[in-house]
C-alpha cells in the first residue's frame, strides 16, 4: 500500500485517481488529535438572507473567528507541533501576507519557539501589528509575496531556521484538511463546496478530507482575477490532456484586496491535489470581492477580508452555476484593515447609489442654492457635499452648476429626487466618476 508524506497509509484510491496523494486521511485525522483543544470548532450556519439573494442554500464556515481570525492556525499548529525539539531550539521562519503569519505566530508562543516571520511591504497594517503582538519577529521585504519568499529562503539557509511553508507543505495541508472533516461533521448532506485558493494549502486538505467521506461533492475554487496563477495551472493542464475550456490568456498581477491568496505560483504538492480534486476554478474581481465583503458585513454581521469573501463573490457573479444546491462557503479569514474597510464601505454605498454625486444646473442668482437644498431635503435625502461652481461651468452666462454629494435610501429613492429636481426647472445629472 502507497504512503503519504507523514508515514501514514493511503486509502485506498477512488477510481478517477491516477496518482497517490501526499497527504492521507489518516495523517489528517491525526492532524485534528494533535489540533485539539488548540483551534476553535467554529460555527457553521445557513444564511436565509444570501440563500434568497443567490438563489441557492448557502451554509458559512465562520473560520474569521479562529483566534487569529483565519483558518492558518490550523496548518501552522499542525507544522509546529510536529517539530523534533532541534527543530524548536533552531526556531521557525515563513513568508506570509499575514494570516498564517499569525497562526505561526500564536502557535510557536504557544510552545516556546522564536519565530521569524517576512512578509511584503504593503502587507495590512493590521496583520502586521497582530503578528508582532503574538511575539513574532517581522520582516518587511519586497512588493510582492514572490519577492518576500526569496529573503526568507535566504534568511532560513543562513540562520539554519525550519521553514513553514504556508500551504506547500504536507503537514500544513493536513492542518487545514480539519476544516474539511469539521464542515462534514456539522453539516453532512452538502453537495457543493466553494473555497478560496491563494497557493492550495486550504483547497487541497479540506478537498482530500471531504472526498475520502463523500466522493461525489463538488468542489469549486475561488481566485482573485488579479492573481489567476491556479486557475492557469487548471485549465492550461486540463487542456493538454484532454478537449476542455481553452487556455486563459496570461494576466498581469495588479493589486488585489485578496492580499491573502495573492499568490504568484502554485505548490508542487497542491497543484496535483487540485488538478484531481477541484471540479472548476473561477476568477473574481475587484468590485465583486468588495460587494461581498458589504453584504457579509451588513447582513450576517461578520467582518471578512477579501480572501474570506471569495466564496460568495463567486456564487453571486454566476448564481446559475449553483441554482438550488445546498453551498457551503469558507469564511477563511476576517483580518482586515480598518481604515481599508472604510474605504471598502465608501465604495459599496456608491455602487449602490445609497451615496451619489449629483451635478445640478441652475441660474445663478439669490436663493437658487437654497432651493436646490430645500428640494432635496423634501425628498428625504441628505446633503453630505456641495460645490457651487461658475468659471468652469459649460453653461450659460449667469448659470452655475451645483455639485452635490447625497446620501439616499438607493436607486429608486435617488430617481425620485433627480425627477424632483427637474420637475422644480434645475436639470440634474447622476454622476458615477
Amino acid at each position: 500500500m502507497a504512503r503519504g508524506l507523514l508515514g501514514c497509509a493511503l486509502p485506498a484510491a477512488r477510481p478517477r485517481k491516477v496518482l497517490p496523494m501526499p497527504v492521507s486521511i489518516e495523517d489528517i485525522r491525526a492532524a485534528r488529535q494533535r489540533l485539539a483543544g488548540q483551534i476553535v470548532n467554529t460555527p457553521y450556519a445557513h444564511s436565509q438572507t444570501l440563500s434568497r439573494i443567490a438563489g441557492c442554500e448557502l451554509y458559512l464556515k465562520f473560520e474569521n473567528l479562529q483566534f487569529t481570525a483565519s483558518f492558518k492556525e490550523r496548518g501552522a499548529g499542525n507544522k509546529l507541533a510536529s517539530l523534533s525539539a532541534d527543530e524548536r531550539r533552531r526556531g521557525v521562519i515563513t513568508v506570509s501576507a499575514g494570516n498564517h503569519a499569525q497562526g505561526v505566530a500564536h502557535h510557536a508562543a504557544k510552545l516556546g519557539i522564536r519565530a521569524v516571520i517576512v512578509m511584503p511591504t504593503d502587507t495590512p497594517y493590521v496583520k502586521v501589528e497582530n503578528t508582532r503582538r503574538l511575539g513574532a519577529e517581522v520582516i518587511l521585504v519586497g512588493e510582492s509575496f514572490g519577492e518576500a519568499r526569496v529573503e526568507m529562503q535566504k534568511l532560513a539557509q543562513r540562520d539554519q531556521m525550519v521553514v513553514v511553508h504556508p500551504y506547500d507543505d504536507p503537514w500544513v495541508i493536513a492542518g487545514q484538511g480539519t476544516l474539511g472533516l469539521e464542515m462534514m461533521e456539522q453539516i453532512p448532506d452538502i453537495d457543493t463546496l466553494v473555497v478560496p485558493i491563494g497557493g492550495g494549502g486550504l483547497i487541497s486538505g479540506v478537498a482530500l478530507a471531504v472526498h475520502h467521506l463523500q466522493p461525489g461533492m463538488e468542489i469549486v475554487g475561488v481566485q482573485a482575477a488579479h492573481f489567476p496563477a491556479m486557475h492557469e495551472l487548471y485549465y492550461r493542464s486540463k487542456a493538454s490532456t484532454r478537449a476542455g475550456p481553452a487556455t486563459p490568456p496570461k494576466r498581469p498581477h495588479a493589486p488585489t484586496i485578496a492580499e491573502g491568496i495573492a499568490v504568484d505560483q502554485p505548490g508542487q504538492l497542491t497543484a496535483p491535489i487540485v488538478l484531481e480534486h477541484v471540479s472548476r476554478i473561477d476568477l473574481v474581481s475587484e468590485a465583486q470581492l468588495e460587494q461581498a465583503i458589504i453584504q457579509l458585513l451588513e447582513i450576517e454581521k461578520t467582518v471578512v477580508e477579501g480572501a474570506g469573501a471569495a466564496g460568495l463573490a463567486a456564487v453571486l457573479a454566476r448564481p446559475e452555476l449553483f441554482r438550488g444546491r445546498r453551498v457551503g462557503l469558507v469564511l477563511c479569514g476576517g483580518n482586515l484593515d480598518s481604515l481599508t474597510l472604510s474605504d471598502i464601505i465608501q465604495r459599496g454605498l456608491v455602487r449602490s447609489h445609497r451615496l451619489a454625486r449629483l451635478s445640478v444646473s441652475a441660474r445663478d442668482v439669490p436663493g437658487s442654492l437654497a432651493r436646490v437644498a430645500a428640494l432635496v431635503g423634501q425628498q428625504g435625502a441628505n446633503i453630505e457635499e456641495v460645490t457651487h461652481q461658475r468659471a468652469f461651468a459649460d453653461l450659460p452666462v449667469r448659470y452655475a452648476r451645483i455639485e452635490l454629494v447625497i446620501s439616499t435610501r438607493g436607486d429608486t429613492h435617488l430617481e425620485s429626487v433627480v425627477k424632483a429636481l427637474e420637475l422644480a426647472g434645475y436639470p440634474a445629472t447622476v454622476r458615477d466618476s
